[in-house]
């Protein structure tokens, strides 16, 4: 410690003896870009419980120290608000990203090579059943979604769930386990996809269809469910998060979460969404109604989500028009007035609505029941995704003060010359219009940034290159996707920060680095706004602090 450290530290020890509060820890030397239009750069940040309070230069924080402050040298460090992921299932790790990683199997003889070495962790077992994730649709492009073949490849029964977690592929065997024998009727317009002799192909549909066939198989002893999700916690600290929008809420995710903060193996801040179904009844509404202001220090709830549609790849997306296979035609609610109708339920009661609606007559849908619904004082409901946004919709958002959630790293299944699933089903007038970061930003839109985890990769400045390239990053020989919707440096890193918060309704809470606002920050070793946007994967986290407490240090 020097001098001026051990004089400022009796200085501090005898004011803190008269009473005073001083910082509990304090960064300096740093560079902070704290996003806060009344001071953007500064080059020390005190904290005391949680709270942010003194930002400025050394001497300025030093004034808020004694000799009890722990000081971090901040030297070549870039500080910036916490990230903030404003679109991921943490707690679908003990769900759907079970078993074998599948994105990124080149071929259909590498993801049945992962099943198999699934198969053989689990002990070897040829009866027992395999599970698989983030697998591709273009892999079965040549024979179709069909169980069998997974059977063979799997080397015996598998499950397997598609990089969206919207569509998902059963062998025969687990169809049989299942009682499945041909198509059965659901609440979401989920589908048992049948050939025309009524046999089931073991493709599953949407989320019903899948919970029909999950719920005959054995589940994750609760120690194990809550590992994964504590694990998928740590990852995301590793990755400079600090909080994430949790879209899989429940009764029972909510008693994880308190189990986790009671152990102090939360290490992220969440607002956690309950998840309203088509098929709920009216006890099963209340009781979700009744959990509006359940929260723990680092969670809460106060929202509500919906999923109005699917996705566009297997043509459950619900559109204006038909896509190219005469399919997008059907919400998941099969009457969307009681979609409405809940929708204003949940309003009334002082919920944030969220709705997933990817195609425009899904927008539009969403968009009408939040007009009729109204909202409480100081609560802006949502869209998530929006892949396809007419101008008048957009208008719409802009006008009736709805917030824009979308994911730019979901271009990765994109291609620009109009190859990819997305773009033939829809083609070359609606691709127009598709993942409109840019105009909703020059709109007037508030645009927050996320990754939908598992579907995607959740590194944040992976996702802040995808906003910034519309490319994969590192490849600069590669063709941008619609490059006129780019955001820029800074619109990339509010998407995870000021548009992330402002989501929510805690833009006075979190966001900036403020005196008073959350002591929630992440420290990279490059600026994320001048590092080229090639290069932001490999910018190494320094450091994550959540409410005040370092939950990863490199």
């Amino acid at each position: 410690m020097t001098g001026a450290e051990l004089s400022a530290g009796s200085a501090g020890a005898r004011a803190r003896s008269r009473g005073r509060a001083f910082a509990d820890r304090a960064i300096v030397g740093a560079r902070i870009r704290t996003l806060d239009p009344a001071r953007p750069f500064a080059e020390a940040v005190a904290l005391r419980g949680g709270t942010i309070v003194a930002v400025g230069d050394e001497a300025e924080v030093r004034a808020h120290c004694d000799g009890a402050t722990e000081l971090i040298d901040g030297r070549g460090s870039t500080v910036v608000p916490g990230l903030v992921d404003a679109h991921m299932h943490p707690l679908w790790a003990a769900e759907f990203a079970q078993g074998a990683e599948l994105a990124g199997s080149g071929a259909l003889a590498e993801l049945g090579a992962r099943l198999r070495r699934e198969r053989a962790a689990r002990g070897g077992d040829p009866h027992a059943v395999v599970r698989g994730w983030g697998a591709e649709y273009a892999l079965f492009a040549a024979g179709g979604l069909d169980g069998a073949l997974l059977e063979g490849l799997a080397g015996g029964p598998a499950l397997i769930t598609f990089f969206d977690c919207h569509t998902h592929l059963a062998t025969p065997s687990v169809l049989a386990r299942a009682g499945i024998r041909g198509a059965e009727p659901f609440a979401d317009n989920s589908q048992i996809v049948c050939r025309d002799d009524g046999r089931p192909t073991g493709e599953l549909r949407e989320f019903e269809a899948y919970d029909r066939v999950a719920a005959s198989l054995p589940q994750l002893p609760p120690g194990e469910a809550q590992e994964r999700i504590a694990a998928t916690f740590a990852r995301m600290a590793a990755a400079g998060l600090t909080g994430a929008h949790a879209m899989d809420g429940s009764a029972a995710t909510l008693d994880v979460l308190r189990e986790l903060e009671a152990a102090e193996r939360l290490t992220a801040r969440l607002v956690v969404p309950v998840w309203v179904k088509p098929g709920m009844d009216d006890d099963e509404l209340e009781a979700l109604l009744a959990l509006r202001e359940q929260h723990g220090r680092l969670w809460r709830g106060g929202v509500a989500k919906f999923f109005i549609d699917g996705v566009v790849e297997t043509g459950t997306s619900w559109l204006e028009e038909p896509d190219s296979s005469g399919e997008g035609r059907l919400p998941l609610w099969e009457d969307p007035q009681r979609y409405a109708d809940t929708v204003a339920r949940f309003a009334a009661a002082g919920f944030q609505c969220v709705t997933h609606a990817i195609g425009d007559r899904a927008v539009r849908c969403a968009l009408d029941a939040y007009r009729a619904a109204g909202a409480a004082p100081g609560v802006r409901h949502r869209i998530e995704h929006a892949e396809s946004l007419p101008d008048g919709h957009l208008a719409r958002i802009v006008a009736e003060d709805v917030i824009l959630s979308m994911q730019p790293i979901h271009l990765q299944w994109r291609r620009p010359d109009g190859s990819d699933d997305w773009a033939r089903r829809l083609g070359p007038a609606r691709t127009g219009r598709a993942f409109r970061f840019g105009d909703a930003l020059a709109a007037g839109a508030v645009v927050a940034l996320g990754s939908d985890w598992p579907i995607a990769d959740f590194d944040p400045l992976r996702g802040m290159a995808w906003a910034r390239l519309r490319r994969e990053p590192g490849r600069p020989e590669r063709a941008a996707v619609e490059p006129g919707q780019v955001l820029d440096a800074e619109a990339a890193l509010a998407g995870y920060t000021t548009a992330a918060a402002a989501a929510v309704g805690e833009q006075r809470l979190s966001g900036r680095i403020a005196p008073g606002m959350r002591a929630d920050l992440t420290l990279l070793d490059g600026d994320p706004v001048s590092v080229p946007a090639d290069e932001l994967p490999g910018v190494a986290v320094r450091a994550t602090i959540v409410d005040g407490r370092t939950v990863h240090a490199a």
